[in-house]
């Protein structure tokens, strides 16, 4: 109900730029800059996580990207959705495109983003998007999902311009874990220590393509090596050199979209377990994130 109240306010009331306070407009031209005009680049933070991913970031969290982030995450700002989707689309391009385009395939004819396949990645299947998860009395507190939404946008903007995209939230929390607000960088990581896994069933949806996980803000890194690591043990119970296509199905938003075989079809070559994940996924997993700590763009560094 919140979402729907926030939609219907947001239409009718006039609003104020989330990022700098420019009156009369939800994401003035500059901040929408801000997030759109420069190209997604690698961040590290210090200390580096063992197991983190090659992680990109659009822009530095600070000023009006923080401003921005927060409205969305614990405001509700729901018509900020569409623009930070379509910055976490760069950030998923950059990821990709730094394996020279792993995975991101589409037909001939959809567009300059389009790859047809990679060294990264041996199939043809969609870029999966999997959104780091969110303690569920985060969810209940916030009446959204911030990252599952900003996710789906982003799979969206990515197959307007021709790559062929899917959401993937197979990851869930199996233990209750504290507000990382105010834990430095260790107690994260002990904080989050194998608090995630995936689903029942979930595994099945990422025998289909690249995989990259997505989340809103990357600070400590703790969160994405989590993901990466539940991922990856998923993994490990599929024997070394078997290789599966699986049929399976994702729900975006309140549609169901097939990310596998076409419907009344299963191919398979070999048997799997009902969590298995294929062992290519150890070498195709990427991760973007809109904002990152200034210092952790490895540009910015001596």
């Amino acid at each position: 109900m919140r979402g729907w109240w926030q939609d219907l306010t947001d239409l009718v009331l006039p609003a104020d730029c989330a990022g700098c306070g420019a009156p009369c407009t939800a994401l003035c031209p500059r901040c929408r800059a801000t997030l759109h005009g420069s190209a997604a680049r690698r961040v590290r933070p210090v200390p580096e996580p063992a197991g983190l991913p090659v992680v990109h970031a659009v822009a530095p969290y600070a000023a009006e990207v923080r401003a921005l982030l927060l409205a969305h995450k614990e405001r509700g700002a729901l018509t900020l959705t569409g623009a930070l989707g379509t910055a976490l689309a760069g950030a998923v391009r950059a990821s990709l495109g730094a394996d020279g385009g792993a995975g991101a395939h589409a037909g001939a004819d959809r567009g300059a983003h389009a790859g047809a396949g990679s060294a990264g990645w041996p199939g043809r299947g969609p870029v999966l998007l999997v959104p780091v998860p969110s303690a569920r009395w985060a969810v209940r507190a916030r009446g959204h999902d911030p990252v599952r939404r900003m996710a789906l946008a982003a799979a969206g903007e990515l197959r307007r311009t021709g790559t062929a995209a899917r959401v993937a939230a197979v990851l869930r929390q199996r233990r209750p874990v504290a507000d990382q607000a105010g834990l430095d960088a260790r107690r994260r990581l002990e904080n989050l220590a194998g608090a995630l896994e995936v689903s029942p069933g979930g595994g099945r949806l990422l025998g289909a393509g690249p995989v990259v996980l997505v989340d809103d803000l990357m600070t400590t890194g703790a969160s994405l090596a989590e993901a990466a690591r539940a991922l990856r043990e998923a993994g490990r119970s599929r024997p070394e050199g078997r290789t599966a296509v699986y049929e399976a199905a994702t729900r975006e938003g309140r549609e169901e979209r097939r990310i596998g075989a076409p419907p009344g079809r299963r191919e398979s070559v070999h048997s799997a377990p009902e969590n298995a994940v294929p062992n290519a996924l150890r070498r195709i997993l990427h991760a973007a994130v809109i904002a990152a700590p200034h210092d952790s763009f490895e540009m910015n560094r001596n």
